[in-house]
């Protein structure tokens, strides 16, 4: 546990401490365990010291009640500085997927000698800015608006996260129901309160100004999957855009997130990445 102003954060380490350290930002909404035991092991074979964390109101970490949040978006920010704190880490390689791009992008923005470069997974940018982007596609829409889940009820929240995790994968790929089932069921029961996970959908962005992406001087990777239906390409390709010096690597047919097939093209292209003096 990182415990911090007040604040005690789950978080854990792979690989040896002496070697450049990374740092796992999950999107919102979701637990460390979403950064899969086997895609953090591989990343600590390559030579790297691999953290990932739990958000609060995630798994282990510090839960409020649902509906009272009491912190902010901007608070989530710093709790990734926090873990790097409890760790004794000056600075690191930080990846971020959905929303943990976002909060990877603002770390660089609030905490910029924190941050040595960026990995930004499935994501967009974090703040206005640059030509409109696209919507997220109907199928997405449609489920967000339609699911029903009973939050008190474990075994409706496996189902609907199920659901939710087949949605965003796309619908090109054949989608691994029992893998899916599997990982719903062990960050439900990891949770200390399931329901206040939600807190994260009412977050507000704690009113910190910011300086435009443009600000950002670390190297950028930007890694997109070619049918990500929350975050069209069209979003992957901004960023990298906007990002000086950002490259963008696509994944075809890819969804939302990081499937386990894509791993072998992921891994080596976050340590080729994060190849740079620390």
């Amino acid at each position: 546990m990182v415990r911090a102003a007040g604040v005690e954060l789950c978080s854990e380490a792979f690989g040896a401490p002496s070697d450049p350290p990374v740092l796992l930002v999950m999107g919102t909404g979701a637990s460390m365990l979403w950064w899969e035991d086997g895609f953090c092991r591989m990343l600590a074979e390559g030579g790297r010291f691999v953290i990932r964390y739990d958000h609060r109101d995630t798994g282990r970490s510090v839960t409020y009640e649902p509906g009272r949040p009491g912190y902010t978006g901007a608070d989530l920010v710093d709790d990734a500085a926090r873990v790097l704190d409890g760790h004794g880490i000056r600075a690191a390689h930080v990846v971020g997927v959905s929303a943990g791009g976002a909060l990877a992008q603002l770390l660089a923005l609030d905490h910029p000698s924190r941050v040595l470069s960026l990995v930004l997974i499935s994501t967009s940018r974090a703040v206005p800015g640059g030509r409109g982007l696209p919507p997220p596609t109907r199928e997405f829409t449609r489920f967000v608006s339609d699911a029903r889940v009973d939050w008190s009820d474990a075994d409706s929240v496996i189902e609907y996260q199920v659901a939710s995790a087949r949605v965003l994968a796309g619908g090109r790929r054949p989608f691994d129901e029992a893998a899916a089932r599997d990982l719903v069921r062990r960050d439900v029961e990891r949770a200390r309160d399931v329901a206040a996970v939600r807190n994260h959908d009412a977050l507000a962005d704690g009113g910190r100004p910011r300086a435009p992406l443009a600000s950002i001087s670390v190297p950028a990777l930007v890694i997109h999957g070619s049918a990500d239906p929350m975050f069209p390409l069209a979003h992957g390709e901004a960023l990298a855009e906007e990002l000086p010096g950002g490259r963008l690597l696509v994944l075809e047919d890819a969804g939302h997130g990081i499937e386990r097939a894509d791993w072998e093209t992921v891994v080596p292209a976050i340590l080729g990445h994060t190849n740079i003096a620390v």
